[in-house]
């Protein structure tokens, strides 16, 4: 796969042209095993790599003029998703689904890709996200089974990746860091000294797994199953260990330009947003990962730019409270739009690239939502969602019961099947998703 891009010297955003045209990315990556048993006969599915992304904005969207007041294929186009008319057979709309007892407001900002129930219950665990179970089960076939990222987020409690355990995992809201991440190799002095870290907690765990053997013989059934539980957990992280020292010492993709400059005024939202998008898109075309995760912490966000020559009237978070009022109407409809303008922008980037089989938007889920169905009444139903790409058949709304909603998980489940992960069941879903086909 080629992909040309470049980010600024001078200039901290840059457009999506510039993205896509600046410079050449080769890749370098090795022949590894799940693709060298790989048989010529296999379907396109199972022979072309399957990739996700998966975005949120923490507060959403004003729901009239996101949502389609006709169904089906030959639906009218809302007000917003006209601003990506040039790809409407590319993405399907929904309505009426949401996550059954996922209330609370703002409280289920973490949930919008596990579906845990009840997050303001006393005691609440967090469940496993839709992109951590994905990793689980296809295991590590790139530099980075996943990458979490974030816009104005904060790190230490908002996340849209959470363990199996429910432990929050932090997102990266650095571009330039991700980028040495993705493409930096660093000297064999660094590699070196990266994989001897690699292997002292590889010896930290065996030390904890000899002790812990002993001392089970004398705990009850329960505690040993707890105890084999945490064995398992034990075994899988010396597996990640193993893979990541394997990773470590092959060469990362080329790419000749320069890093990216972090955006670090939090007014500038929308051009943190698009450069991160830009990120995003760059770690799936150089297949240094396949699946990708973005929440924009617009509840974190203060006072922001709507156009170059605007700002806010205030935070986003009490803007989105607007209670009808005209002038927060209208400073949230401008922030709708340029959200829009920032998914017509990855879906161009997405098909003006080409992937292994045709363009890489064919190959690349994009899902867009949120938690919040209404974030001026602190309504978590009837959420607004958009699913680009990823090989469906799409040009068409699909409306379900808005007052009794359909699992979102429903749809979770269709994407991890596309995804290639045999699975019916997934959070709180009842089976795939009625109506999408690919």
């Amino acid at each position: 796969m080629t992909v040309n891009q470049q980010f600024p010297t001078s200039h901290p955003v840059v457009s999506r042209r510039q993205f896509l045209r600046g410079a050449g990315v080769s890749l370098a990556l090795p022949l590894l095993e799940c693709r060298a048993q790989a048989k010529p006969d296999h379907s396109e599915q199972e022979s072309t790599p399957q990739r996700m992304l998966l975005i949120s904005n923490n507060l959403g969207v004003l729901p009239e003029p996101f949502f389609p007041k006709t169904a089906g294929t030959d639906y009218q186009l809302s007000p917003y998703l006209k601003e990506l008319k040039t790809y409407t057979k590319d993405f399907t709309v929904f309505s009426g689904l949401s996550h059954p007892a996922c209330e609370g407001g703002h409280s289920t900002e973490n949930c919008f890709l596990t579906g845990a129930r009840h997050p303001t219950s006393s005691g609440f665990r967090n469940t496993i996200s839709l992109d951590q179970y994905a990793a689980e089960h296809l295991g590590r076939q790139t530099r980075f089974s996943t990458l979490n990222l974030g816009v104005n987020i904060d790190k230490a409690n908002r996340s849209l990746s959470w363990t199996r355990d429910g432990v929050l995992l932090p997102a990266e809201d650095s571009p330039a860091q991700l980028f040495r991440k993705l493409f930096i190799q660093g000297s064999d002095a660094k590699v070196k000294q990266r994989l001897q870290a690699l292997k002292r907690r590889g010896s930290i765990l065996d030390a904890v797994s000899d002790s812990t053997q002993s001392y089970s013989r004398s705990l009850g059934q329960s505690d040993r199953r707890r105890l084999d539980q945490y064995f398992t957990s034990i075994r899988e992280l010396e597996q990640r260990l193993l893979t990541a020292g394997e990773w470590e010492q092959r060469p990362k993709p080329d790419i000749q330009q320069e890093p990216p400059r972090d955006i670090v005024d939090r007014a500038l939202l929308f051009d943190k947003f698009e450069q991160m998008l830009m990120m995003a898109a760059l770690a799936l075309q150089s297949d240094s990962t396949r699946i990708v995760t973005l929440m924009v912490d617009a509840f974190a966000t203060p006072v922001f730019q709507l156009r170059d020559d605007e700002k806010s009237s205030t935070g986003y978070h009490t803007l989105s409270h607007h209670g009808m009022r005209p002038d927060h109407l209208a400073q949230l409809e401008k922030a709708d739009r340029r959200q829009m303008n920032l998914l017509r922008q990855l879906f161009e980037s997405l098909t003006e690239v080409q992937g292994e089989t045709g363009r890489l938007l064919d190959s690349t889920m994009v899902l867009y939502g949120s938690n919040m169905g209404d974030a001026n009444t602190h309504d978590n139903t009837n959420l607004p969602l958009l699913l680009a790409g990823g090989g469906f058949r799409h040009g068409q709304h699909l409306a379900f019961n808005r007052e009794q909603n359909s699992p979102l998980c429903n749809l979770y489940v269709s994407m991890l099947q596309r995804l290639g992960v045999e699975s019916d069941q997934f959070g709180s879903s009842s089976g795939t998703l009625t109506g999408l086909k690919s």
